[in-house]
């Protein structure tokens, strides 16, 4: 099955010394990459310096030691040459609008280096999967693929799986009564869990695609409201909270934006 693209796809999986956004950092990156003509290129992967002790549990997982990465440059190094990895193109990854995508935006943001998910299309293959038989990557793999994984937990693997399972599901639902279309546009909608305004959904749009809360106090409330009426201090509270670097960017923007109005 040959992707439909317009433009190339990162297919990428992360792995991390946990799973706090605001706070674990990112140890491994790995991508394959597919061009509109069919060409894959990796995978490739970047190893980092966390600079800070990986948690047991985490290595568990992973089985990367911080021994193994005291000699690597750190994310902020390398952000340029990651960032040029993603520069005008679509992603894909398992999981990744949950948690890869917003903890790459994250380290990108501590770099200091743009990282705009607005000019990206994004693919959630484990959306997709849960819609249509809801189970993990490794029963994914062996679902459409018909095989196991090897080296589940590698960031390489789980990568070019990710790459392999989504072209699979293409074939498999390419004659059912919903079938899904080979297009990055319907992918990128099909696979999101809702109408995120950021990239943790902790701000979605609502039906009038007004934004509104999707947490807390203030869950299912127009965020105009209460930024405007409800709560004025709700905005001060939030950027000095534990909140991901792109969720107060987004707050920042709708903020000014409502404060003009």
């Amino acid at each position: 099955m040959k992707l439909n693209l317009k433009r190339p796809l990162v297919v990428f999986d992360l792995e991390s010394t946990g799973l706090n956004i605001t706070e674990d950092r990112i140890i491994e990156l790995s991508y394959v990459k597919v061009y509109p003509d069919g060409r894959e290129e990796g995978p490739k992967t970047y190893r980092f310096n966390p600079e800070k002790i990986i948690p047991q549990q985490a290595i568990d997982v992973h089985h990367i030691t911080n021994d193994e990465l005291v000699n690597e440059p750190t994310f902020k190094e390398r952000a340029h040459d990651i960032a040029r990895v993603f520069e005008g193109c679509d992603i894909a990854g398992f999981n990744s609008n949950h948690f890869d995508i917003p903890l790459l935006a994250q380290e990108m943001s501590k770099a200091g280096v743009s990282f705009d998910p607005s000019q990206h299309k994004f693919i959630d293959v484990q959306t997709i999967y849960h819609k249509r038989e809801k189970r993990d990557l490794e029963a994914a793999c062996q679902f459409y693929c018909g095989h196991s994984m090897e080296n589940h937990h590698s960031a390489a693997d789980d990568a070019k799986t990710t790459l392999e399972v989504l072209k699979a599901q293409l074939d498999h639902y390419a004659n059912d009564d919903e079938p899904l279309v080979n297009d990055v546009d319907f992918l990128s909608q099909y696979s999101t869990h809702n109408r995120n305004v950021d990239l943790a959904g902790r701000i979605i749009y609502n039906e009038q695609r007004e934004p509104v809360f999707n947490f807390g106090k203030h869950k299912g409330k127009l965020v105009k409201d209460v930024f405007t009426k409800l709560d004025l201090g709700y905005y001060d509270w939030m950027m000095k909270s534990d909140f991901a670097e792109n969720t107060k960017q987004v707050i920042t923007r709708l903020y000014i934006q409502f404060k003009k109005q």
